[in-house]
């Protein structure tokens, strides 16, 4: 899934949330006034708190619910006390629980001070109701208080659902973010292994060149013109490639690394030998030919090498020298990364010494 689709399914997953928050929250409030309204004018004023507590939600769900935070407190409460003295209603007290929970979570360093307030307004709330009531205390106590809970409840409840979910989908958006930082950082990695390649090789194979010209300076004017020459081109098709890869264009050529890795060690004074088991699966070609050009510079860098062996087969290749100066494998961080590429594609690579030689062979499996 690419991010441009990751952040649409994450849109309608957030619009899919403030739609079924406030479809929900509707319902319950309609069902809340259908069983406590006994007036028009109590539907009215029951109506209102519900209408403004969706408002609320509304704006808590996109972000913006400090522009109403203290507005819809006050209206709610107000709506709720109203419902107490007058209506002799207990329904007000959703809205109001609601409003007031998202306040509480959108106030984590004041949440303490934010307690205390809503626990004010709610004592004043049942204080006035006993207050300018008839009934006994008792059962003010039972009849406001009890189901004044209790709906309050409902709406908390719902209310912290509701944030679970945001906060799910927050999360949802941090693994995107992190997934992206990471895609971002394998492709640097990967631009500068590239580099590296292109770089590196023919640093080498220039220091190579020019060391030969310097021994033929004084003996074969005409062969040091050739190799300053081919110095020339190698640096031009190497400023080529860095374009190239800068772009994104560049393609490396089996058979042209053969012949520049054959031409290389025979400069060298390295005896090559080619053996061709079949033809090189296209598929295949341009990573192999990335091997190829790696353990060439790795030859011509770490060893003293006197024959090369190269084989290709169908889905792979073989390179094999003599020479090798250490009596374990060095550490080559070029083949690390070109393993990890060709892992990723569903091929192996192997390095190996054995007996005074050293063989990295790179094959896809079928």
């Amino acid at each position: 899934m690419t991010s441009r689709q990751t952040q649409e399914t994450q849109g309608r997953l957030r619009q899919l949330n403030i739609d079924i928050v406030s479809s929900t929250i509707s319902a319950v409030g309609a069902l809340l006034l259908a069983m406590d309204a006994d007036a028009w004018w109590d539907s009215l004023l029951m109506g209102l708190g519900l209408g403004v507590t969706l408002v609320v939600v509304k704006q808590w769900t996109v972000g913006r619910f400090s522009r109403v935070a203290l507005p819809g407190l006050i209206v709610t409460a107000a709506v709720w006390l109203a419902g107490v003295l007058a209506a002799d209603a207990s329904a007000p007290a959703y809205g109001f629980a609601i409003v007031a929970t998202i306040t509480v979570i959108e106030l984590p360093r004041h949440r303490r001070a934010a307690l205390v307030a809503i626990a004010a307004v709610a004592v004043a709330v049942i204080a006035a109701k006993l207050v300018v009531a008839r009934e006994s205390a008792f059962d003010v106590l039972l009849k406001y208080v009890f189901v004044s809970v209790c709906v309050a409840v409902g709406g908390v409840v719902l209310t912290l659902l509701v944030t679970a979910v945001q906060d799910l989908i927050g999360e949802l958006e941090k693994v995107r973010e992190r997934e992206a930082e990471m895609a971002v950082m394998r492709e640097r990695v990967r631009f500068a292994g590239d580099l590296h390649d292109i770089q590196g090789h023919t640093l080498h194979v220039v220091k190579l060149k020019v060391a030969l010209a310097r021994k033929l300076l004084q003996r074969d004017v005409g062969q040091v013109e050739q190799e300053l020459e081919e110095v020339r081109a190698l640096v031009g098709d190497t400023i080529t490639q860095t374009r190239e890869l800068a772009y994104a264009q560049r393609r490396l050529n089996l058979s042209t690394e053969l012949e520049n890795a054959r031409n290389l060690f025979e400069a060298a004074g390295i005896r090559v030998r080619v053996d061709r088991a079949a033809g090189v699966d296209p598929s295949a070609s341009e990573l192999l030919a990335q091997v190829l050009r790696e353990v060439t510079t790795n030859i011509l860098r770490h060893t003293e090498a006197g024959q090369v062996w190269i084989t290709l087969s169908e889905t792979g290749i073989s390179v094999t020298n003599d020479g090798v100066r250490e009596t374990r494998a060095p550490r080559l961080s070029g083949l690390a990364a070109l393993r990890n590429r060709l892992e990723a594609q569903g091929g192996e690579l192997t390095v190996e010494q054995q007996d005074g030689l050293f063989r990295t062979a790179a094959a896809f499996r079928r």
